[in-house]
């Protein structure tokens, strides 16, 4: 399949949405070393699963992944899990932060 259908795209909303809630509970104990990790993790893997979905030809696959690939990093840019100052490849950069803390 080469194209999202409305239905594909209506169930993401759904899903995001139902996440999203669930989300906002607070843990409590947050390991920042652990977390920074993990994002890692999931980025690498979302970056392989697009450059599988490249080679079988399945192009909107490849775009979905490589896109949370890239919202992992800009996720874990946000909450200060890596020292980033490069606004043009995240939202929050190294100024961004040092602003927002002031």
């Amino acid at each position: 399949m080469d194209k999202i259908e409305a239905k594909h795209l209506e169930n993401y909303f759904k899903i995001t949405q139902e996440a999203l809630e669930k989300a906002k509970a607070t843990p409590e104990n947050l390991d920042m070393e652990n977390a920074r990790e993990d994002f890692l993790k999931m980025v690498e893997s979302y970056i392989a699963d697009a450059k599988h979905f490249e080679k079988e030809k399945k192009i909107v696959d490849a775009f979905a992944a490589i896109n949370y690939a890239h919202g992992w990093l800009d996720a874990g840019a946000r909450i200060g899990l890596w020292d980033v100052d490069d606004n043009r490849l995240f939202t929050r950069d190294a100024k961004t932060a040092a602003k927002k803390e002031e």
